[in-house]
């Protein structure tokens, strides 16, 4: 639980809340007592301000202070302080509580001297008691007040924020939950599996990412078992063939003729070849594929594929011809592995191309590659074929008959033997109308 996910999601926001609250009421409160004591301050002020002022009045209208004690009695009440006024020499004139009345008054009695000094000579002083009064609040009671309505505020918004991350957090941690008990089936063989999110953010990209890869291993584990089954089928014609063959021998049912013995050849010239593709074919994959790259003339080279396949193509009543242009840029290539591919894709043009049929090939310069194109008037490749066509053992025709296909190999290794030159290899194809594969390669610097 401390290790998951949710766990540390919760965590770190509660921290952040907490923290972000914990600022903005520290600075609140802060202020707020600042404000409050200033406040009460202009307050205090404003009332010995009036009271002076009322003294001052009284003074000029009465001159002495002679029946002030109903006036200073009255601001008492009103302002619910302890108002002490004295002469210029110190005795006690008025008193709000009428204690002090005729006595001398010594200033060092709790309470704030405010003494005003009117046309240039003291004729009396008041003093007001700091102590606060139930109607009006001290400053202090009022700011603790505040203080408490803001702690309360806090750890309110606190639980709210709390309550809102943590339904927040388990929409965010469905998906990855979901996610993780897909991989986890998935690490069990099952790759049937699929995460169905209607997020659109990163979330919805990693669930669209992980089906995506659930696809492709879903493809490539089909592709692995029927390439199992395909070099089973493979090995077990040619070598049931060769089993047959000995036993017949050395049962004496056969004799050793040259006839036999070139049905054997031939069937160990096939699992040779077999086995060297697949050889081959895992060398290129693996990026350990050697080659001997020299500058080549790759005129020559189509010309020379042509011809080895004239044949071929004649037997079967299809045309070959080279489309070049009349002079084409040297290019770097291992002559020996180029010559693999334009024949492996000639004779994959020739198996699909009925009789009457054209086959041609091109080439363009493209920047610094050359472009080499095999193009048929074949029976073409079915749209849900196109993804598939360079994988190991893919056929379209998915009957086992070697005159329909061969192994499947051949495609594949056309594939690798052209990305290890570093070009790449494309297929454009519509069904009934023919295909046309295109290879780049290095011109030579």
């Amino acid at each position: 639980m401390v290790h998951s996910l949710q766990f540390r999601l919760l965590a770190a926001f509660t921290l952040v809340i907490l923290v972000v609250v914990g600022a903005i009421y520290l600075f609140v409160n802060q202020t707020t007592e600042g404000e409050i004591r200033r406040y009460g301050e202009r307050s205090e002020q404003a009332r010995f301000g009036r009271v002076a002022f009322e003294l001052y009045r009284y003074y000029r209208e009465q001159g002495d202070w002679e029946g002030i004690q109903p006036y200073v009695e009255q601001w008492g009440s009103l302002y619910e302080r302890r108002i002490i006024l004295t002469d210029s020499s110190g005795v006690v004139v008025a008193d709000s509580q009428g204690e002090l009345l005729g006595q001398q008054y010594h200033p060092g009695t709790p309470g704030r001297r405010l003494p005003p000094s009117w046309e240039g000579s003291s004729v009396g002083t008041f003093y007001i008691s700091p102590e606060p009064s139930a109607v009006f609040p001290s400053p202090l009671s009022l700011s603790q007040a505040i203080n408490r309505f803001l702690l309360w505020g806090a750890l309110l918004a606190v639980a709210v924020a709390l309550l809102i991350t943590y339904f927040l957090l388990r929409r965010i941690s469905a998906p990855v939950k979901a996610l993780t008990l897909a991989a986890r089936q998935m690490g069990q063989g099952d790759l049937s599996q699929r995460v169905q999110s209607k997020e659109k953010g990163e979330i919805g990209e990693l669930a669209q990412a992980f089906n995506a890869m659930a696809e492709n291993l879903g493809r490539n584990e089909q592709l692995r078992r029927n390439m199992i089954a395909d070099i089973a089928h493979e090995l077990r014609t040619p070598l049931s063939n060769l089993k047959g063959y000995l036993e017949a021998i050395r049962d004496g049912m056969v004799k050793p003729k040259p006839d036999a013995i070139c049905s054997l050849n031939e069937e160990a010239s096939l699992l040779s070849r077999l086995v060297d593709d697949l050889q081959e074919l895992s060398l290129a994959e693996a990026g350990e594929l050697k080659l001997n790259c020299q500058t080549e003339d790759i005129s020559k080279l189509i010309k020379q594929a042509v011809a080895v396949r004239q044949s071929q193509a004649a037997a079967k009543g299809v045309l070959v011809s080279a489309d070049l242009p009349k002079k084409l840029p040297p290019v770097n290539i291992d002559s020996h592995r180029i010559s693999q591919v334009l024949l492996n894709l000639i004779d994959n043009a020739i198996t699909h191309t009925p009789q009457g049929g054209i086959i041609t090939i091109t080439a363009r310069r493209l920047d610094n590659w050359l472009e080499i194109g095999v193009e048929d008037t074949g029976e073409g490749i079915p749209a849900k074929d196109l993804p598939n066509i360079f994988e190991r053992f893919y056929r379209v025709d998915k009957s086992r008959a070697r005159a329909t296909g061969g192994a499947g190999l051949g495609l594949a290794i056309t594939k690798s033997l052209v990305e290890a030159h570093g070009g790449r290899i494309q297929v454009w194809s519509e069904e009934g109308k023919g295909s046309r594969f295109s290879f780049t390669i290095p011109l030579s610097q």
